[in-house]
């Protein structure tokens, strides 16, 4: 599949067409990046859960090796997705978009144990749902 709709192709030297190419590779290197990021924060609360430092107590409390599988799956499926949106497969653009909102609930439930590290990511999530967005809104145009 291609990052174009059927019969329309983009000539890279057209400013529509660099720009899809723009957004698209954007948003592929930035959920690959935070996924790398949930894969090491995964890999850090299963192999040692003294790593993170609990502060307040929440509804949402879970072991921290917990919170790493959680953390360490969502990553993996994230860094595949993110390799299928540079590879052009429009079907990583919706994936994408539900990993990466994923992914933002639960570095918001995960606050408890790494706040800055939490926000972080959300930030870097809320970037990459952003550019996928409007990658399939100009699609749609």
């Amino acid at each position: 599949m291609s990052n174009t709709p059927p019969g329309e192709t983009y000539d890279v030297d057209s400013p529509k067409g660099v720009l899809a190419f723009g957004v698209t590779t954007f948003a592929g290197v930035l959920l690959a990046v935070v996924s790398v990021f949930q894969v090491l924060q995964g890999i850090a609360a299963i192999a040692n859960d003294t790593v993170f430092v609990r502060g307040l107590s929440y509804t949402w409390e879970f072991d921290v090796t917990a919170w790493g599988w959680i953390h360490l799956i969502i990553g993996l499926i994230g860094l595949g997705t993110g390799i299928g949106i540079l590879m052009g497969q429009t079907w990583a653009w919706m994936v994408g978009i539900f990993i990466a909102g994923l992914s933002t609930v639960s570095n918001f439930m995960f606050m408890p144990y790494y706040p800055f590290w939490s926000l972080a990511v959300i930030a870097l999530d809320v970037l990459v749902i952003w550019a996928l967005c409007s990658q399939i809104a100009r699609e749609r145009v």
